[in-house]
């Protein structure tokens, strides 16, 4: 293969991520791209996609195996309990992005819906991703961050133990009781299989027989075509008063995201692996400020909502003003980035956009 062909084979993560927001799904935009060596024949295309057929270039979410909102209300007792203790845990701990790198969080400034920049990152914590614990107000995987005031504004838990996924635990059950997380099943990859899509226990079922189905109406932030596609599952009946918001990602900026805190943040870009997971681990947030669509929500609430005070001094080295500009990697001491950003990342075409 000449030189001229291998550069024809790659391809700015940024290219693909302003191409997504008017891609619906892999096999439009990967089609006919890969011209070398036939290296998106017909065939390796339908592997891939039998290997994630969730997987889109859009954002997209699914909800994880058991879960449900039906019952989730932000006036619950377990819920109070839940945002109180989270809150206390953020005001004492990890209040701005300074305590956050203190405490050995890492950030990630791509947010999961690339159509729509809104201002907020998720800053993950290794120890907490490799323990064994799943729900701990504590111990939160991830922290979610208003970029303008530099504070921190909910948690993300990530349903993993070991830094494997696994079935997450529910928040409370239909007799209104919080799940003690130790009582879980303990099955490693439970639902996410080999932690590449494969043996997945879910039913996609739709009328036309793909397997999976999707939603492609406009969300609520008036993102319009560029909204999360959402993977329908049977959640029972509609008397459902359990509470077990997770959810997980199969579009491509949220399997990159994940790839990428593994590869920057675990491996240190030794491992050398470059195929994307079919999916994220199962996910949920806990907002502790007011959310018009509640604690639970998945987006970050609207901009007027995060509006508050910036942090005084940013609590590290940094030629940026809080009270003038935004958080982002610019913004961080040179030893806090990784040793590639993710719009540096360049990655087989057939890995970046085929699953």
């Amino acid at each position: 293969m000449s030189e001229d062909d291998q550069k024809g084979e790659y391809v700015s993560r940024r290219t693909v991520l302003q191409a997504s927001g008017s891609a619906a799904s892999l096999p439009v935009f990967g089609s006919g791209v890969v011209s070398a060596d036939g290296a998106n024949g017909a065939g390796e295309a339908h592997a891939a996609f039998e290997r994630c057929p969730d997987a889109t270039i859009r954002p997209s979410m699914g909800h994880c195996e058991g879960a449900s909102m039906e019952g989730c209300a932000d006036d619950h007792p377990v819920t109070i309990e839940l945002r109180d203790a989270v809150q206390q845990t953020l005001e004492t701990e990890y209040p701005d992005a300074g305590a956050l790198l203190d405490a050995g969080f890492k950030p990630y400034f791509d947010t999961l819906d690339v159509a729509d920049e809104d201002g907020w990152s998720h800053w993950l914590n290794p120890e907490f991703i490799g323990d064994d614990e799943v729900l701990h107000p504590e111990r939160p995987e991830s922290v979610l961050v208003d970029n303008s005031s530099w504070r921190s504004i909910g948690v993300m838990f990530i349903a993993t133990r070991d830094g494997e996924a696994v079935e997450p635990p529910m928040v409370y059950d239909e007799g209104g009781d919080g799940r003690d997380d130790e009582s879980e099943d303990d099955d490693h990859g439970a639902h996410h299989g080999d932690g590449n899509g494969e043996g997945d226990s879910h039913s996609h079922g739709n009328e036309d027989g793909d397997g999976h189905e999707h939603e492609h109406g406009d969300d609520e932030h008036g993102h319009g075509d560029h909204g999360h596609d959402e993977h329908e599952h049977d959640h029972g009946d509609e008397t459902d008063t359990r509470c077990s918001p997770w959810h997980y990602h199969a579009g491509l900026p949220g399997r990159f995201a994940w790839w990428f805190y593994q590869q920057a943040y675990e491996t240190e870009f030794t491992d050398g692996e470059k195929t994307l997971p079919c999916r994220t681990p199962c996910m949920m947030h806990v907002w502790t400020i007011d959310h018009p669509e509640g604690v639970y929500a998945h987006d970050a609430p609207p901009a007027e909502y995060r509006e508050q005070p910036p942090v005084a001094e940013a609590g590290f080295e940094t030629d940026a003003d809080p009270g003038t500009d935004d958080l982002g990697w610019d913004a961080l001491p040179e030893q806090e980035r990784p040793a590639h950003l993710p719009h540096e990342i360049e990655l087989p075409l057939l890995d970046r956009f085929l699953p």
